[in-house]
């Protein structure tokens, strides 16, 4: 299973410069990828193949006045942005032929030095390591200080630089882990729990626990709005607009840097305490065009159940999905009465064929875990992993340790 770390860096001004070129030299390659393929497709001809696209944009166009600054950069660097155009490219066609799942993709499109994110990747191949002193030796840009928050699992096999909208510059290592010795780390547990997701709590247990939900974008909103009208009062083009850009950047990134981790510590806790995990498939596209579109945002539910998905693979865990039309809501859980739908601002009710009275958001956690056939295993059955399609996401790490640490 493929995992991703990231760590901050702290590059100096002259590695600044040097990744900036670097970022400048991926953009240039994948854009000429982009436009000869483009100019194929209008003039009606087969599409270039990689390696001709290897040798023309990256090879010849060394040797031209016009290109020959790509020379100054790694090569590695080159050849990954026109696999990131292939692979732009591959799943363009998957999802015309609806082979791939998910949302339709659209066409690839050129990439503007405008804009805020930028990244490059150095493969195995580019000779990147990590030094004694904890550093990050990159080819044609130095070694980079790194604040390591924890050990590496095992070897990475690349590593990706990444410049964010704030500024920001991280190192993401793609990391190749061992199911067995994961699962081993994780001691099984005869325990299972439903959750039910929610607004008012961000999650309501089958056992009564009750999570607050955080709402850090919220509770951030009043300086969020005074950054963005800082920022629509600056001169376009101005220095002072970058600055009060990077400044309400910051603030957004502190929002979802905090959601992030909140989701991270939560999804590790339950997972570690259960064997089994039901939850309910929400149709968050769906509700984000309701009038609570901006507390369905701030909650992150699908960021939260991709974070338990993939780590109860990870671990050996099971979590089970259940519909998003299932009545858990409308049923006793005492009795398996359906007792109809109820407005949101009903938080208690009592079943009329059993006179129990139930909290609503608790008797829907129960129903989950009852749905999701996890109510008898709570007594002793074996609960064996399911299989749940893992996401490779990023294993956040906001906390720095006192010294480095690496592999």
């Amino acid at each position: 299973m493929q995992l991703r770390y990231s760590f901050r860096l702290y590059p100096d001004i002259d590695q600044r410069t040097a990744l900036a070129q670097a970022f400048g030299c991926a953009r240039v390659v994948f854009n000429d990828a982009v436009r000869a393929r483009e100019d194929a497709r209008k003039a009606g001809a087969a599409f270039p193949t990689a390696g001709e696209l290897s040798t023309r944009l990256i090879t010849e166009a060394k040797r031209t006045v016009q290109r020959s600054w790509l020379g100054e950069v790694s090569a590695v660097v080159l050849q990954q942005a026109l696999r990131d155009a292939e692979a732009a490219y591959r799943n363009f066609f998957a999802s015309l032929k609806g082979t791939r799942k998910g949302a339709k993709t659209g066409a690839p499109r050129f990439k503007s030095r405008k804009d805020n994110r930028q990244s490059i990747r150095f493969t195995a191949n580019a000779r990147w390591s990590i030094t004694g002193s904890g550093r990050l030796n990159l080819p044609k840009i130095g070694a980079v200080k790194v604040k390591w928050s924890r050990n590496l699992p095992t070897a990475p096999s690349s590593v990706t630089v990444i410049k964010d909208a704030a500024g920001r510059y991280f190192a993401s290592f793609v990391i190749d882990t061992d199911l067995a010795d994961d699962a081993h780390r994780m001691p099984d547990s005869d325990q299972t729990v439903g959750i039910d997701l929610g607004l008012t709590h961000f999650a309501v247990l089958s056992d009564g626990t009750k999570v607050d939900s955080p709402r850090f974008l919220r509770r951030a909103e009043k300086k969020l709005k005074r950054a963005r009208r800082d920022l629509s009062r600056k001169q376009k083009g101005s220095k002072n607009r970058e600055k009060a850009r990077l400044k309400a950047a910051r603030a957004h990134a502190q929002v979802a840097d905090a959601r992030r981790e909140f989701h991270h510590q939560l999804s590790t806790q339950l997972i570690r305490e259960n064997q089994a995990v039901g939850v309910e498939d929400l149709e968050v596209k769906g509700l984000a065009r309701t009038r609570l579109a901006k507390s369905v945002h701030d909650a992150g539910w699908a960021q939260f159940v991709a974070m338990l998905e993939y780590k109860a693979v990870r671990y050996g865990r099971t979590l089970v999905k259940i519909g998003r039309f299932e009545p858990t809501s409308q049923t006793c859980s005492a009795c398996g009465v359906k007792d109809g739908p109820k407005p949101l601002h009903i938080r208690e009710w009592t079943c009329p064929a059993c006179g129990t009275v139930h909290d609503r958001d608790h008797n829907a956690a129960k129903n989950v875990k009852t749905a999701a056939g996890l109510a008898g295993a709570a007594c002793g059955a074996q609960v064996r992993p399911g299989l749940v399609p893992a996401q490779r996401d990023e294993a956040g790490s906001h906390g720095f340790s006192p010294e480095p640490r690496a592999v």
